[in-house]
């Protein structure tokens, strides 16, 4: 079947959008071509600021800047005859490259048929023909390392995991994805569940596993059913069960759901989650590798982990090393959110720059403000200013900044960004979800969000800052698990980069950005309002008065500084001080 995938590149033509896929859906349909072929609408083609563009599979051709006027010839020329339309071409090389996403919107996510047919459970096939042992020397050619943030070796967890004796080991995909804004997992688990359980098949394999587990969030339904539908195939097709494709490899696997803690992403937790236990943290060592699931040498691997194993089984370790750094090979997902232009998945090799990033592939920055910064990581990332973003995305150069690769989370801030109240968020988060097992991290975070909330409100003292700066290293060093450890990492980078802003907050009594709304007010110049009263009908608590003749004021002492009369003023009559 083929494939129509379709895409608004300049964000802001969703109706535009819709209104071609009708049209193309129902041309398909009169000439009796729908059953030969699919329209999808999806967020990324690698392709930006081009009006609506498509991708024709499994040509693979990509037209920009198209109408409805241009569906007849794409259905005739390109769809029935199977030839590329020079006229509509985009032949621009684009900064992205997949692997992790390669068969996502290129295979039905729910046909195991067309997911063999695109060379899938190959990499199984060559890794039993291998032998564990070699397979984990593969693993080491290729440089992968761990997708889920921390970035350890894969081949080397996978090694220490086969030596340990026992009789019964395990491997767990990690799809517990919870950082605010990041859907890079789950995208990979409705799109490709294949890629995901062979890798996590060959990883089995590999470490002397026969047992697997998804963890993956309840709120995800349609990834659990995604995935739960490829594993009954696969016991459908002897791929799981007992002796595997002829081998004397045995493997089962089942779906364990997640409840939405975030502190079940850090690995012994989320083994207490597994075994039906309460999420907590234990202290390591012992690690999972050693003494995990049940106590059992167990592998902990997170979905776009396991997702780049078949393509570097089936296409071969040295070949995915090519991709990338010397220390840190191959791709990255990122799920470009905040104020950028075009947000979505990116895949981009290792080594490409934030600037790269944000401006060649997310389009720069919305209404062309000044961009401020850009957050990495989560909220156990850090805030990296503009600045360093000619910085390339690889682990080490990430943690010098004092951020980290993380899951793929990537945020982009402007200058209406307060870097105190985005501190505030991200530590909120974090206190909420701490599991409050050990003191730094419960009572630590606490305090922090303690002495930010003060600041933000104008009522910060003279060493507030020095307190911040004391409890995060303090937490750091103290808390048990990686929640606790990294939860003051955005205040850090922002104490360290925007300590101009800190100060403004405590000195001054001022927020810069305006974000702050007990450091903020508003105010109408008279000369300037037209009495259009467009600011009065807006305002959620109905503190502005005034007339066409009177012109409007607003009542200072009932005013809650939202900023809703700033943003719908059109000549300028709103001042923010």
């Amino acid at each position: 079947m083929k494939r129509i995938l379709i895409q608004d590149t300049d964000g802001n033509k969703k109706k535009d959008l819709r209104d071609f896929a009708v049209a193309l859906t129902s041309q398909l349909r009169e000439r009796n071509l729908d059953g030969q072929c699919q329209v999808v609408t999806v967020a990324d083609l690698g392709v930006y600021n081009k009006g609506l563009a498509a991708r024709v599979l499994p040509e693979g051709f990509i037209y920009k800047n198209l109408e409805i006027k241009n569906i007849t010839e794409i259905i005739d020329k390109t769809i029935i005859a199977g030839q590329k339309i020079d006229a509509l071409a985009f032949d621009k090389k684009s900064k992205q490259m997949r692997v992790v996403l390669r068969n996502c919107g290129v295979v039905d996510p729910e046909s195991f048929d067309e997911y063999v047919g695109n060379d899938g459970y190959q990499g199984l096939v060559r890794a039993l023909e291998m032998g564990p042992e070699q397979a984990i020397a593969e693993m080491k050619k290729s440089g992968l390392r761990g997708r889920g943030g921390a970035g350890f070796p894969t081949w080397l967890k996978w090694d220490i995991t086969r030596k340990v004796s026992g009789d019964v080991k395990y491997i767990i995909c990690n799809g517990d994805e919870g950082d605010p804004g990041a859907y890079m997992d789950r995208s990979v688990l409705e799109g490709d569940p294949h890629s995901v359980i062979e890798g996590m098949m060959i990883g089995g394999f590999a470490v002397g596993a026969t047992y697997g587990f998804f963890y993956i969030r309840a709120e995800y339904p349609l990834a659990v059913e995604r995935i739960q539908k490829a594993i009954n195939k696969c016991y459908e097709k002897g791929l799981l069960g007992k002796n595997i494709l002829g081998s004397n490899f045995n493997f089962d696997m089942e779906i364990r759901l997640g409840a939405g803690a975030f502190v079940c992403g850090e690995e012994t937790a989320l083994i207490a989650s597994v075994e039906g236990l309460r999420g907590y943290p234990r202290p390591r060592p012992p690690f999972p590798s050693v003494k995990g699931l049940w106590d059992k040498p167990t592998v902990i691997n997170n979905v776009e982990t396991l997702a780049n194993i078949p393509y570097i089984f089936a296409k071969g370790g040295e070949e995915f090393g090519k991709i990338g750094t010397e220390g840190s090979k191959g791709t990255k997902v990122f799920a470009v959110t905040g104020k950028v232009r075009n947000s979505g998945l990116v895949e981009v090799p290792m080594g490409i720059t934030l600037r790269e990033i944000v401006f060649d592939i997310g389009g720069g920055v919305f209404e062309n403000k000044a961009i401020k910064a850009i957050q990495t990581g989560g909220p156990s990332g850090g805030v990296i200013p503009e600045q360093y973003f000619d910085t390339p995305v690889e682990y080490e150069s990430l943690q010098k900044l004092g951020s980290i690769m993380g899951s793929g989370g990537m945020i982009v801030m402007d200058e209406d960004d307060c870097m105190v109240d985005i501190s505030k968020f991200y530590l909120g988060f974090c206190v909420d979800e701490s599991c409050g097992k050990c003191a730094p991290c419960r009572i630590g975070g606490t305090q922090m969000l303690g002495i930010l909330t003060r600041i933000s409100e104008g009522k910060g003292k003279a060493d507030d800052l020095n307190k911040l700066n004391q409890i995060a290293l303090a937490m750091q060093k103290a808390s048990l698990c990686g929640l606790g450890q990294t939860a003051p990492n955005p205040v850090l980078s922002t104490l360290k980069y925007f300590a101009e802003e800190y100060r403004a907050h405590v000195e001054d009594g001022k927020c810069p950005s305006g974000k702050c709304a007990s450091l903020v007010s508003f105010l109408i110049h008279k000369d300037k309002c037209t009495g259009c009263g467009l600011c009065a009908r807006n305002c959620p608590v109905n503190v502005i008065a005034g007339s066409r003749q009177e012109k409007y004021v607003i009542d200072q002492e009932k005013c809650i500084s939202c900023g809703m009369c700033y943003q719908v003023c059109k000549f300028d009559a709103v001042e923010r001080q």
